[in-house]
């Protein structure tokens, strides 16, 4: 790891899935670069750290290096032609105002034909897709587009983050174990290979840091491991920390401080984009159910705190409600109980538009990813914990999923890149069972 300077020339931003998360982020920045809009939502854009040599908190921005939004080009690949205006017409999140103001812009960006095998995600089928003899094929074709894009526009570097759709369950298997037993499966063709392994390989390949933002198996296996660590190549996710459980890591936390216990927590979502229609598949919604699941119990350590934690139950549901489109609604309903037993019940009804949460994170995973590169910092990035529903650990570690206890790793590994100290976590009893993971983080990523 080392100290980057400031980047020079552009930054290839490639997004594999350009629906609606994808063309709200590309939007938004377009408009905020313009200064019609601003980037609410974005740590890299607002957010502030305290350092060692300034009496007063000073811009993330201003503190390290990073790529800015003049610099970025957009690319990416979709199973439908549309241009990303378009596709932003027919998600319907932004506004017809915004959306004109850089119609132009939006409507120069076509995706790339996208390598697609409907058996992952089935409720989704398209025209813009491409044709491969093997698995193997269609990542050469991938990796030809990434250097195609980056020739046409002129891009010294780039980052890619999977914007696509949730696939069904998967577990790693055999093929998944070495980067030798991987390339077999590509050349055989293996079912256990699915279309966000194939991005994924393909963007480390070429030397391209790559960001899983939905629960599926894209970069959580062994030999994608092996391959970014052999490439010098950045890699993480997974599942953008959007909505409910973006709720769940800031309660949870508090009730564990205060030592409340808890009976049971059942979250339900109703949606209508083309997430959730994805997910209306069971095996797709098993995918995101994992994903959700774990946050409870990695955040209140039921073994550790049985009395408190032992019994307590988490339901998560999700249904397809086309009506409600983009604006997602997430009920939650927890059981608590306090002092001597006694119980109560915290209501919460978030009504979120699921992509206006996203795309901040998108323009955050992308300048973070790229810092993260230029700097040298290969393999898992767990210090960018703080934006993922189950956020990829180290091999053999417990992931982190306190939402203050991921600021604090964020912004400590951005004080040890910048040749700063630490902040250590005080050493308040609830708090003290992070203290290694931090130590960890704010150390040199491996």
């Amino acid at each position: 790891m080392h100290t980057p300077t400031r980047p020079q020339g552009k930054l290839a931003v490639l997004l594999p899935g350009m629906g609606a998360v994808a063309t709200t982020f590309i939007a938004g920045v377009m408009l905020a670069r313009r200064g019609l809009g601003a980037p609410v939502g974005s740590l890299t854009q607002l957010g502030s750290i305290r350092t060692a040599h300034d009496e007063r908190p000073v811009r993330i921005s201003d503190y390290v290096p990073l790529a800015s939004l003049d610099q970025l080009e957009f690319g990416g690949w979709d199973i439908f032609p549309d241009t990303a205006f378009e596709a932003a017409e027919h998600a319907e999140v932004l506004s017809d105002k915004h959306l004109r103001l850089v119609k132009e812009e939006l409507s120069a960006i076509k995706p790339m034909p996208a390598a697609f095998y409907p058996g992952y995600v089935r409720r989704l089928d398209g025209p813009n897709v491409k044709r491969a003899t093997t698995k193997a094929d269609m990542v050469e074709q991938l990796r030809a587009d990434i250097r195609n894009f980056m020739r046409a526009r002129g891009c010294e570097r780039g980052v890619a983050i999977w914007c696509g759709s949730t696939e069904v369950h998967q577990v790693a298997t055999s093929v998944h174990q070495s980067v030798e037993a991987f390339e077999q499966g590509l050349r055989d063709s293996s079912t256990a290979i699915s279309n966000s392994q194939l991005y994924a390989w393909a963007c480390v390949k070429e030397g391209v840091p790559f960001i899983n933002g939905s629960p599926s198996l894209a970069v959580d296996f062994p030999a994608i491991w092996n391959l970014a660590k052999a490439r010098g190549v950045a890699i993480g996710g997974r599942d953008f920390k959007t909505g409910q459980t973006l709720m769940k890591t800031i309660i949870a936390p508090g009730l564990r401080a205060r030592n409340l216990g808890l009976n049971g927590w059942y979250s339900t979502n109703i949606l209508g984009n083309r997430d959730g229609e994805v997910l209306d598949d069971p095996d797709s919604f098993k995918t995101k159910e994992v994903s959700k699941l774990g946050v409870l119990e990695s955040i209140l350590e039921p073994k550790e705190n049985p009395d408190l934690y032992g019994k307590m139950v988490h339901k998560v549901r999700i249904d397809y409600y086309p009506p409600r489109g983009d604006q997602k609604e997430g009920w939650d309903n927890i059981d608590l109980f306090g002092w001597l037993g006694y119980t109560m019940q915290i209501k919460i009804d978030f009504l979120c538009r699921d992509s206006i949460l996203a795309a901040p994170l998108v323009l955050d995973l992308a300048l973070f990813m790229d810092l993260a590169q230029r700097s040298g910092m290969h393999g898992i990035q767990d210090w960018l914990s703080f934006y993922f529903k189950a956020p990829l650990p180290q091999p053999g570690e417990a992931a982190v999923h306190d939402l203050f206890v991921q600021m604090r790793m964020l912004k400590n590994q951005l004080r040890r890149l910048m040749g700063d100290a630490p902040v250590e976590i005080a050493s308040s009893p609830e708090l003290q069972g992070y203290e290694e993971e931090l130590r960890h983080v704010a150390s040199p990523a491996a």
